[in-house]
């Protein structure tokens, strides 16, 4: 009996002796502020990443990434398994876990929330309900990177109810499984999420999050310092050390999987000589321009794949910094005193690109300095500019990529394959078609084995290089900062940070 009062006393002196700043505490807001536009909540017409962080928190998918990002663990979906020749998965669904408008969550939901997107014809083919709680998936031919991508924005499980009651405004209504539920937003104002306390899961700890749109990083990091805002999703790297040295303030740091880029129109003159595009990329210092701007927390990119994620070919050789082959190769091209073109400037800053209007004029500069006069173009809104973008109305624009799960099939075949280079919908936004990168990519989708896909990926990312379709510029590690009486945000690679786990002390 002794040892055992001796027991609890040690358990209860241990849990009551627990630092304070190390036990979560329950309450308050928090408050994220961050530079861009956000669209509304509806997982099949909106994907920029601000939008998609918010619906993170409202809509759950049937797996999900571990917090630490290493591998899929059950969501929705409580296990799975895949038939011999991969064309059926069965998922086994969770049960008692119900929608935020009090609605149960089922298999029907599944194949209704599936339903609303176009289903690609070599990928699912059917959705079946075996009964309430098992699906079946059939597809075509096996789908190399299925399960990962059953993480991803466009699988969000949305609910039927509030689907059917809003229709084309459903956006502005949204309604998940998720830890936090919505409360209200309109364009251009603060979006108000507010704890589910009957999540499935361990409900928040917090009551409410905030996500603060700014014009600018220079103003959040003001409304950062002063409190304001609790957690600033957008930072310059030239900001770093300031954040650094303020007693208040810390910074945390994740490998990031993503990439900066100039894509070039292929299909306007003088963009469809690949001469031409070569001659780009040697005139710019790129290791120079990544040092300069990124401060040290990106590296140059070679190819669209993050040295991070398997399938990256590192004996690619990069473009080194040499005007005078850039100068060489215009006049092979028919181009010996260079031309004018335009250059799109992105209006607003993104992880990927922290500081547009600086990495706009230095392009502008190595360009002039090879004959190549180009003017900049930075009249255009966000959402106007990835509109224009996917018509293609562009000759060179900086575009970049945070994958909704990382395969590289979300880098090559999302961004550069001939399938995705279709006009209004375009995520190729080079227009770039060559028909034995596309049979290289299509043939990796249908491969399981790691190593034949990378093999694969190997050989598309070296026709890739040698035809330049883009200026590759960098690979750019996340970091998030944040107030120190902030706990336990969830930093996410792609930037889509989570805060079901956060707490305020």
């Amino acid at each position: 009996m002794k040892k055992i009062i001796f027991i609890i006393i040690l358990i209860n002196f241990l849990i009551t002796n627990v630092p304070a700043d190390t036990m979560p505490k329950t309450g308050g807001t928090i408050i994220y502020g961050f530079t861009g536009q956000i669209a509304a909540f509806d997982p099949i017409k909106s994907n920029d990443i601000e939008t998609i962080a918010v619906m993170s928190a409202i809509y759950e998918t049937l797996v999900r990434y571990k917090d630490d990002f290493t591998d899929i663990e059950p969501g929705l979906a409580t296990s799975w398994n895949v038939s011999k020749d991969a064309k059926e998965w069965i998922f086994y669904l969770r049960k008692g876990v119900y929608f935020h408008d009090g609605t149960p969550f089922n298999a029907d939901s599944v194949i209704f929330s599936f339903s609303r997107q176009t289903i690609d014809k070599k990928g699912v083919t059917k959705i079946e309900a075996i009964d309430d709680y098992t699906l079946k998936f059939f597809l075509e031919e096996p789908y190399a990177p299925f399960l990962y991508g059953l993480s991803s924005t466009l699988a969000y499980i949305v609910s039927p109810t509030a689907v059917q009651k809003w229709g084309n405004e459903f956006g502005n209504h949204p309604v998940g499984t998720g830890a936090f539920k919505f409360k209200d937003w309109k364009q251009g104002d603060p979006v108000v999420l507010e704890k589910n306390t009957s999540y499935w899961d361990t409900p928040p700890y917090v009551e409410k999050v905030v996500y603060q749109p700014f014009t600018n990083n220079k103003d959040l990091l003001i409304a950062l310092k002063t409190a304001a805002v609790h957690v600033m999703g957008s930072v310059d790297p030239q900001d770093i050390v300031t954040i650094e040295r303020d007693e208040n303030l810390k910074i945390a740091y994740k490998p990031g999987i993503n990439i900066s880029y100039l894509a070039m129109n292929t299909e306007k003159k003088p963009f469809d000589n690949v001469k031409v595009r070569q001659a780009i990329n040697y005139a710019i210092n790129k290791k120079k321009l990544v040092k300069f701007l990124f401060q040290g927390l990106a590296i140059p990119a070679v190819t669209p794949i993050p040295p991070l994620l398997w399938g990256n070919n590192k004996n690619i050789v990069d473009y080194d910094y040499n005007p005078q082959k850039a100068k060489e190769l215009l006049k092979e091209a028919g181009y010996p005193n260079g031309f004018e073109t335009t250059l799109w400037q992105m209006p607003v800053p993104r992880p990927y690109n922290p500081q547009p209007e600086k990495i706009a004029e230095i392009f502008k500069a190595s360009l002039a300095d090879v004959g190549i006069k180009a003017e900049i173009i930075s009249s255009y809104d966000w959402k106007t500019y990835l509109a224009k973008g996917k018509l293609g109305e562009h000759e060179m624009a900086f575009f970049g990529w945070v994958p909704d799960y990382p395969d590289p099939d979300q880098f090559l075949y999302k961004l550069l394959d001939k399938d995705n280079a279709v006009k209004k919908i375009a995520r190729n936004r080079a227009f770039y078609k060559n028909e034995q990168v596309h049979e290289l990519l299509i043939k990796a989708r249908q491969i399981l084995d790691i190593k034949e896909r990378s093999r694969l990926y190997y050989e598309a990312q070296k026709i890739i290089h040698d035809d330049a379709p883009w200026v590759p510029i960098a690979h750019v590690q996340q970091f998030l900062a944040f107030r120190k009486n902030i706990h336990d945000i969830i930093v996410d690679p792609r930037g889509t940070h989570k805060f079901y786990k956060a707490w305020i002390e």
